[in-house]
């Protein structure tokens, strides 16, 4: 039976929440997500109508902490992208660490580097040592803007994590030791110089070309598609992803019982995504996700 987490390890949730941090439970002694993935997903509960994946399920709800933790030994993720956060991931070369040895510079030097030619101090900020003597430096995300995860595009051993990534909040213990605060600053704002080297270069608005659908679709099945890709194409930042999947699930129903072709469906959600700012390739592999799981969920015409 597996025991509960011990008092440091809620008392780590339950303070990240309380800053308004998005947290998941991460396996015991880990780093990794202690939530199902899609493959084994029970399609149950909040996966009924699809696969919710760990950076959706992240919460803040005291209880529904209480309830996780109490379950194993978890260690704790923070969901930067829901919680607002930007996290530097100052790192130090494996090389380092008695297994060789390189001339590459250590994240906090590299990081220092970055400030000296932005002409600023290193920031004052809330910061985490990690078991491995890196350090994550914490900053607020600015409103409105959407920053992606890097690794390593920065500066030689800096990694950032916003949306789409995880960070191992401190006090969290692996077998190298704990994730502990080495600053207890108040979490400053992304400075300036360093959200422009963030910042995803700006692409051309999309605009997506007219529906054009082939005259073997059925009515219905046309109205639909028009409808539920208009829909996605105005999907606000945040739920864009969301409701690519669940429209393009709903239209697969019309492929399954030969209503409309597999292609003309792609090609209407994957222009209408791109239109809502989503890149080509994450909306390429969710329409085939969905379309998969309408193929194995859809009942028969007559029975629907």
């Amino acid at each position: 039976m597996p025991q509960s987490a011990p008092p440091t390890l809620l008392s780590a949730a339950l303070e990240a929440a309380a800053r308004g941090w998005y947290v998941h439970p991460l396996r015991p002694g880990g780093k990794a997500s202690a939530l199902h993935g899609e493959r084994a997903c029970p399609r149950a509960g909040e996966c009924a109508e699809a696969h919710v994946k760990w950076e959706q399920r992240a919460t803040t709800d005291p209880d529904r902490i209480r309830a996780a933790w109490g379950a194993g030994a978890y260690n704790v993720g923070i969901a930067t992208g829901p919680s607002g956060l930007v996290v530097v991931d100052l790192d130090v070369p494996k090389e380092k660490s008695g297994k060789g040895s390189s001339d590459a510079p250590n994240g906090a030097t590299s990081f220092l580097a970055l400030c000296e030619r932005a002409g600023q101090p290193w920031p004052a900020t809330y910061a985490v040592r990690t078991p491995s003597g890196g350090m994550h430096l914490y900053f607020i995300a600015p409103p409105g803007v959407h920053l992606p995860c890097t690794a390593k595009t920065v500066a030689p051993n800096v990694d950032t994590r916003a949306w789409g990534g995880n960070i191992v909040a401190a006090g969290s213990v692996t077998p190298n030791g704990m994730y502990e605060v080495a600053d207890r600053a108040p979490v400053a704002e992304l400075p300036a110089w360093l959200l422009h080297r963030l910042r995803p270069a700006p692409t051309p608005a999309a605009v997506p070309a007219p529906l054009l659908i082939p005259g073997g679709a059925t009515r219905r099945a046309t109205v639909a598609l028009e409808r539920e890709a208009a829909r996605v194409s105005k999907a606000p930042e945040g739920q864009r992803h969301h409701l690519l999947l669940t429209r393009t699930i709903a239209i697969g129903r019309f492929v399954v019982w030969g209503e409309i072709t597999k292609d003309v469906v792609e090609e209407a959600f994957g222009a209408a995504g791109e239109a809502a700012g989503l890149p080509a390739a994450e909306c390429r592999a969710t329409i085939r996700d969905a379309l998969a799981y309408s193929a194995r969920t859809c009942r028969a015409r007559e029975t629907a």
